[in-house]
């Protein structure tokens, strides 16, 4: 079965796919109906993924919308991932989403760094208790 990419895998080729995109936006001579929603094409990002399109506009639409979409004071919604923006379908708040690749990098990091004290942790024991064992066999030998 094919193992199924995470929201930071997801956001982070967005991230490198269309980050050019996003910052070559003009004012006077738009390519895109607005500058924070880019539109992103589903196709390309899951074979880039390996994956299903359905898949991955079920993981913008249904998953990281509903979670990182957010109400203004005002009452207007501003989405993560919008279907329609303008001209433009099937568009990514970009800013906001490098927020939150931003916030999943760095959790990311925080468990690495984690992983890999708990594993020097367990070498340093199973050396300690071999160390142990050996002093314990030779201290029986010598008697």
């Amino acid at each position: 079965m094919k193992r199924l990419p995470t929201d930071l895998q997801v956001l982070d080729a967005i991230y490198k796919e269309y980050y050019d995109t996003f910052v070559a936006y003009n004012r006077t001579t738009p390519n895109r109906s607005a500058k924070v929603y880019v539109p992103i094409d589903l196709k390309r990002l899951a074979d880039d993924l390996k994956i299903d399109g359905d898949i991955v506009f079920g993981r913008l639409y249904y998953h990281l919308e509903k979670k990182y979409s957010y109400k203004q004071s005002d009452g207007s919604i501003v989405h993560f991932f919008a279907l329609k923006v303008g001209n433009d379908t099937h568009c990514i708040n970009f800013p906001l989403a490098a927020s939150v690749l931003a916030d999943l990098r760095d959790q990311a990091r925080k468990h690495s760094i984690a992983t890999w004290i708990a594993v020097g942790s367990l070498i340093i024991s199973i050396v300690s208790m071999v160390i142990s064992l050996f002093a314990l066999k030779g201290v029986e030998l010598g008697r």
